[in-house]
């Protein structure tokens, strides 16, 4: 690799906006939507965003909507293949909206 081939500094994400991605939180929570912003801190804007939460054998997604993730937060990124299946073993549970937020607790 010569010298100009190297992205500039704060730039390497450039190539991911307008993608849908996976961010995956250091509190270990699953973010994915599409990349709007970034800035040179690696503060994410991400629309239209889920959180996917896996428990055993089911997965189910929690609609975020805009997040703006604090760079300092992010442990991993990468971008979704929205052509491959989904996750080997894992059964899709959709939750209806009036439920999230509510388990646990007695209503």
């Amino acid at each position: 690799m010569e010298l100009g081939d190297a992205p500039l500094p704060g730039t390497a994400l450039a190539e991911e906006l307008d993608k849908q991605l996976l961010v995956q939180l250091r509190d270990g929570r699953k973010i994915l939507g599409i990349l709007r912003s970034f800035d040179q801190f690696a503060n994410l804007v991400l629309e239209g965003s889920v959180e996917r939460v896996f428990v055993g054998e089911q997965y189910s997604d929690i609609p975020l909507g805009l997040q703006l993730i604090r760079g300092e937060n992010v442990v991993l990124l990468g971008e979704i293949d929205a052509s491959r299946p989904a996750p080997a073993g894992k059964r899709y549970v959709a939750i209806p909206a009036s439920k999230v937020g509510t388990a646990g607790k007695n209503t």
